[in-house]
């Protein structure tokens, strides 16, 4: 089976998050999807056949399967281009359908599954700061935290009022996990605005096996049809990630039209030269 290791969302010929990326006939079964996606060991390993005229598409982090996952679409996108040219690709999620674009200038961008948000609990919120040695006075008042979502995939969004917090962010793996997993959140979602087209963004993973996202389009998707319908922020943004971690990361976010409409993100992709054999 090939792998191809990508990392997507990155910064010039730098950073960006690394995906392992599986163009095939059919679909291997689950529990092999899942194991090479455990020992490739990025985030996710996206897996994609042909379906009719759209591609059958799983993601898989080291640890369990996600429903939808952005860096791991945009390097499929990369992926789908070099095998069978620029163009607009449907692809077939396990609870919907997405599509992803490749240009031939060499960024891709995805049209994220519808978005939706709901209030976050106060115990949950109050939870959820702790692991970081937070409490509510760590917040901007931009907007409220809240529960967003990109189909079925759910995160939490924490507005920060500091960079620096953004900047010292850390927690208890084993802590971290068990809320993350406690109460369905795929990451964590930490930012902090900049300016009103840019905002800095760190994302917790450890529900799913990784200390920390490097760039993360699900959740960017999530927040950003959040902040267009709660908060009035539908305009296109930047969204840098992965800068304490090594790994600069670039993402383009611009929320479409209508209350709980998709969410396009734009980015470029690497291959990642060092890659070990594929599996």
């Amino acid at each position: 089976m090939e792998v191809q290791r990508l990392a997507a969302f990155a910064e010039g010929e730098a950073g960006g998050n690394p995906a392992g990326v599986v163009l095939c006939d059919v679909l291997p079964a689950e529990a092999e999807m899942q194991r090479v996606a455990a020992e490739v060991g990025y985030s996710e390993t996206v897996f994609a056949a042909p379906q009719g005229e759209a591609w059958r598409t799983r993601y898989f982090a080291p640890e369990a399967e996600v429903p939808f996952c952005g860096h791991a679409t945009i390097a499929l996108g990369s992926a789908l281009s070099a095998a069978h040219g620029a163009g607009e690709y449907a692809l077939v999620l396990n609870d919907g359908e997405i599509s992803v674009t490749a240009g031939a200038d060499g960024l891709v961008s995805l049209v994220s599954p519808p978005t939706s948000f709901e209030t976050v609990a106060d115990e949950v919120l109050d939870e959820g700061l702790a692991l970081f040695g937070w409490d509510r006075t760590n917040l901007s008042d931009e907007i409220a935290p809240a529960v967003v979502r990109a189909g079925s995939a759910q995160f939490l969004v924490l507005p920060l009022a500091k960079a620096e917090d953004l900047r010292d962010m850390a927690y208890d793996f084993d802590d971290g996990a068990a809320f993350m997993r406690e109460h369905g959140f795929i990451t964590l979602h930490l930012y902090w605005r900049a300016a009103s087209d840019l905002v800095h963004v760190r994302n917790p993973f450890a529900g799913h096996g990784v200390y920390e996202d490097p760039a993360t389009g699900a959740s960017a998707s999530a927040v950003a049809g959040y902040l267009r319908d709660a908060g009035g922020r539908g305009g296109p943004y930047t969204a840098l990630q992965g800068v304490e971690m090594g790994a600069p990361s670039r993402l383009e976010i611009a929320a479409l039209e209508g209350a709980g409409a998709p969410v396009r993100v734009s980015g470029r992709t690497r291959v990642i030269a060092d890659a070990p054999p594929s599996t």
